[in-house]
């Protein structure tokens, strides 16, 4: 009789856990953008918002092209906070593969830093 409770409470165990393994969420698997932060994807790497604002810009770079607040992963340029067809641009004296800017109401350019490339972890 032990044996027999033994092997149910086992069975019942690996039922649990195939069921939880299999609770994860797939569509992100490739994406390496961090959902709690806000970002821009920007010609295949993501940049993070900093609170800093630049005055110089050095010319438009390109435009967000998706926006989406729900956790995946997307191609193109997009952003979990800016809408699309809100502008990018270079900042004067620094490498897009550092930061770029990005264009908020008001005219303002937010700075954004490149935190690596998109789809890897």
């Amino acid at each position: 009789m032990r044996i027999k409770k033994c092997l149910i409470t086992a069975i019942i165990c690996v039922f649990f856990i195939l069921v939880l393994s299999g609770c994860n969420n797939s569509s992100s698997e490739n994406s390496s953008a961090d959902w709690s932060a806000s970002f821009v994807v920007w010609d295949g790497y993501i940049y993070h918002l900093t609170d800093e604002y630049v005055d110089e810009i050095d010319g438009e770079i390109g435009v967000v092209t998706k926006y989406s607040d729900k956790e995946g992963t997307y191609s193109g340029n997009f952003s979990n906070v800016y809408e699309k067809g809100t502008k990018y641009f270079a900042i004067k004296g620094i490498n897009t593969e550092e930061a770029i800017a990005i264009q908020e109401e008001g005219g303002k350019y937010r700075k954004v830093i490149r935190e690596g490339k998109y789809g890897e972890k």
